[in-house]
């Protein structure tokens, strides 16, 4: 596992990267293979705060002390963090701005997959495309809760899942020839086309809080990682539809 990247560290708070594939904490199975674990290992005790999916990643924090859990954990409670995410959706959105309200609880059916649903815990997310592509839109979604999966059942529930999202989406994993349609060839030996991005196509970029000790307002942010970007790069070379300020 490569080195987790520390963007703010002192004796209250530790907030790091983490990278797609990781859980963020155990999973029910017990398995010992989460960030959690890496940063007990490293750092010593530490308390959870809140979540990522496991194939999400980006900007995550832990509280060091209980006192900081208590802090940090009331400031999500009362929707005075600040959490920002990237998200690559499937789709042209022709709206600019928008917000989502619509609660969210477990799939009737299916377990482990949330929906819409009016039994569900309310539900608000605020979003604003930054990108418009030929099938795709690039767009920044701000929580103003923390529902299991919120942002992946939102964008779906108004027709636009992630791009990349084997449980809410189209598709597990992103292919080049989709952006080059007839014009992709692939390597001359290779027998099937390896996708671009084969996780979510989510990413927490920004998260903003209290410091749990001084008051201060703290901002960290997590640049998008390299199969992000890459499939970024490739859509903006292709016939991008317009920019969004």
């Amino acid at each position: 596992m490569s080195r987790i990247e520390v963007l703010h560290e002192d004796e209250q708070v530790l907030v790091v990267i983490k990278p797609a594939g990781l859980l963020a904490i155990p999973d029910r199975f017990g398995g010992s293979d989460s960030l959690h674990a890496l940063l007990e290992h490293r750092f010593g005790k530490v308390f959870i705060v809140h979540r990522l999916d496991r194939e999400t990643s980006g900007v995550i924090c832990f509280a060091r002390t209980e006192a900081a859990h208590r802090h940090l954990s009331l400031q999500f409670e009362h929707h005075k963090v600040g959490k920002h995410y990237l998200a690559l959706v499937d789709g042209v959105m022709h709206q600019e701005t928008g917000e989502i309200d619509k609660p969210i609880g477990p799939h009737p059916v299916i377990a482990g997959k949330m929906a819409v649903s009016k039994q569900g815990k309310p539900a608000f997310t605020h979003y604003r495309v930054l990108e418009l592509f030929k099938q795709f839109t690039l767009v920044e979604a701000t929580l103003k809760t923390g529902r299991t999966h919120q942002i992946r059942v939102h964008f779906q529930s108004i027709g636009y899942p992630l791009a990349v999202d084997p449980l809410y989406g189209r598709r597990e994993g992103f292919l080049l020839s989709e952006i080059k349609g007839k014009n992709y060839r692939s390597g001359k030996f290779s027998e099937a086309e390896r996708p671009l991005m084969t996780r979510t196509s989510l990413h927490a970029a920004r998260l903003v809080f209290d410091h749990p000790e001084t008051g201060k307002r703290l901002e960290c942010s997590a640049e998008l990682p390299k199969d992000f970007s890459a499939v970024l790069n490739q859509l903006r070379n292709g016939k991008k539809r317009e920019a969004i300020s």
